[in-house]
């Protein structure tokens, strides 16, 4: 069974578990042995036969059409991003090319150019590969981790300083696990994501209860929160910018959202370079 077609069962299993009959009509049907719907429900429903869906979600050897997989998506009621998720899992997502593990010059300068608002450029598994000052001293010296920590999603689940620093942790990780599941990219980066969620699994209860959960969500730009050490309280509006298409590189920049940390962030970067 290859990576993807298992994933694609689990995938679909967790999402049939979360509807039940009467959110599609059905009658509850007395006592059920699991919570959501059933297989032959969900095939019903979406107008295929039972054996074939459950192969789907065993895994099996089967080609599921670009038509059939909305069709199961729409029964199941699947948002925007995991219904890209379902068709990507099912070999109809956009191709992409390996994550380069390089960051180039300009790209490097463009960081210091931004300081002091901290920025940095992570690939699709969130390794930082290179930063700015303010960022690298944002919460801890970054440059004194070794390689292999020095990643935001084991920062924000194994790190202690990096937890203390997040007000709204709880909401945050449950964001980052599900942005996780969305990345898959080329089949090097998705071996090498894998490897991160075994390391995170085995380190943080918190990560395994969600990776379990199975949500997906595609990065986004937002509001960062971080109460840092050095400077106290900060409030960051963080634009993300695409190096390569979609899962590849990104650039990540955290934009002072009012006066007081614009001030903070000016002395944070006055830290960063003594």
């Amino acid at each position: 069974m290859s990576d993807s077609r298992r994933d694609l069962g689990d995938f679909l299993r967790s999402r049939r578990a979360r509807i039940a009959p009467e959110d599609v009509g059905l009658p509850a049907g007395g006592r059920r042995r699991t919570p959501g719907l059933r297989r032959e429900e969900v095939a019903q429903l979406a107008g295929v036969g039972v054996t074939w869906y459950t192969w789907l979600e065993q895994g099996r050897d089967i080609r599921a059409s670009e038509q059939v997989l909305t069709a199961v998506a729409r029964v199941l009621r699947l948002d925007a991003d995991e219904r890209a998720h379902l068709l990507e899992l099912g070999g109809f997502g956009a191709p992409t090319a390996p994550a380069a593990a390089e960051v180039d010059a300009g790209v490097r300068l463009l960081l210091e150019r931004l300081d002091p608002a901290p920025a940095y450029v992570q690939n699709g598994r969130y390794d930082v590969l290179a930063h700015n000052p303010a960022f690298g001293r944002l919460v801890t010296d970054l440059d004194r981790l070794p390689p292999a920590d020095r990643n935001t999603m084991w920062l924000a689940f194994t790190d202690v300083a990096w937890q203390a620093a997040m007000p709204d942790w709880e909401e945050v990780t449950a964001r980052m696990a599900a942005q996780l599941r969305s990345q898959r990219g080329a089949d090097a980066d998705r071996r090498q994501r894998d490897d991160l969620v075994r390391r995170l699994t085995a380190a943080s209860p918190r990560f395994a209860e969600l990776w379990q959960r199975q949500d997906v969500l595609e990065p986004r730009t937002g509001r960062k929160v971080y109460i840092s050490p050095h400077v106290g309280r900060l409030r960051f509006d963080v634009v993300t910018t695409w190096l390569q298409p979609r899962q590849g590189l990104r650039l990540v920049a955290h934009l002072p959202a009012d006066a007081e940390t614009a001030r903070r962030v000016e002395r944070l970067a006055e830290l960063a370079r003594r």
